[in-house]
């Protein structure tokens, strides 16, 4: 589980002597073959119990990530593995198969136009809530309500990631984070936190909550029942706000973002303040934005000499001071509004 920022790793490491092939696949129209493109859907997936690692970022992470994963199997072109011969005995080391490929069968595999030559066969591991929780619970969370876009989600879990998050978590009617493009947008960062899919978002709220996790939904309107994040911000800087303890932050979908039941779950709406004309932040910039303002509290709180503490008190109530608007979810009704930040289209 991620503790902290992120530091930049270079993942290239040219010394490495080349590793021999097991074997090579050559007939783009093999079973062998057919059976790897078979993961690109969902249905493969779900049958082999695995998924596709593609790019070199993303099965260096991947041969290199801790249990439960585990990659079986890695396929190369002979000119990926001379330019990055460091792929070769990582898949040793990770105990995997490594197969040669030509183009021809790269190009049945790959989901893009321009394949980087190199892709890895991955346990499909679906972490759950327990495991989350057990060890006590994450600083900082992100929860993606009915996110859609793969583009999108592998985007936040790349972010999620580079903020120091512990977890995301996707609930039902999100797109598959095993989905080629998904992976490919999480540049590896699916291998480096918890991803827990599918979760139902009211008992991941109730329980986050139990466990001292403030719950903020980025969907704010100014005069109901919403708070700045700036204000949330300088608030946290002082040891105040629920931004100085463990946060969760919960993202609604690209075009129509949270629907008042969504809303409802959370201990408080947040707007992300616009300072300039534009009319909203799409949902990886307001995650980005959200995610890191809880980093830097975090941050705030260890220079301070204390750990990010859980503000959320008896009855779910969220401490807060000063300029900070405590909402009360009230069963049936809705938080009002759809504007801002939170709700911008992909």
């Amino acid at each position: 589980m991620s503790a902290g920022p992120v530091e930049h790793r270079t993942g290239a490491r040219r010394s490495a002597a080349p590793a021999a092939p097991d074997g090579l696949l050559s007939n783009p129209r093999a079973d062998r073959v057919r059976a790897l493109a078979r993961l690109a859907t969902p249905a493969g997936r779900a049958r082999a119990g695995a998924f596709l690692a593609e790019g070199p970022q993303a099965v260096r992470e991947a041969v290199g990530a801790a249990a439960p994963h585990r990659v079986r199997t890695v396929v190369a072109t002979a000119a990926a593995l001379r330019r990055h011969p460091e792929l070769g005995p990582g898949a040793r080391s990770a105990g995997a198969e490594l197969l040669e490929c030509t183009e021809e069968v790269l190009a049945v595999l790959s989901g893009t136009r321009t394949p980087q030559g190199v892709l890895a066969v991955c346990d499909a591991v679906r972490p759950d809530l327990d495991g989350v929780l057990a060890p006590g619970p994450p600083a900082l969370v992100a929860v993606l309500a009915r996110v859609q876009d793969p583009g999108n989600a592998g985007t936040v879990v790349r972010v999620a990631d580079a903020a120091g998050a512990g977890a995301v978590l996707l609930t039902r009617g999100s797109v598959d984070v095993h989905n080629p493009k998904v992976v490919r947008s999480t540049a590896g960062s699916l291998f480096h936190l918890d991803v827990v899919q599918p979760v139902e978002l009211a008992e991941a709220a109730q329980r986050l909550r139990a466990a001292g996790v403030a719950v903020l939904a980025t969907d704010g309107v100014p005069g109901r029942g919403s708070a700045d994040l700036d204000d949330l911000l300088d608030a946290a800087h002082t040891g105040e706000g629920p931004l100085a303890g463990p946060t969760a932050w919960l993202f609604g979908n690209e075009a129509s973002g949270l629907d008042p039941a969504e809303r409802e779950v959370a201990d408080l709406a947040v707007r992300v303040p616009l300072h300039g004309r534009a009319e909203s932040l799409n949902l990886a910039t307001a995650a980005a934005v959200c995610l890191y303002a809880s980093a830097r509290a975090h941050r705030a709180q260890r220079r301070r000499g204390a750990a990010p503490r859980g503000l959320v008190g008896a009855g779910g109530r969220v401490g807060h001071t000063g300029a900070v608007e405590h909402r009360t979810p009230t069963p049936g009704a809705s938080a009002g509004g759809t504007g801002g930040a939170g709700a911008g289209a992909s």
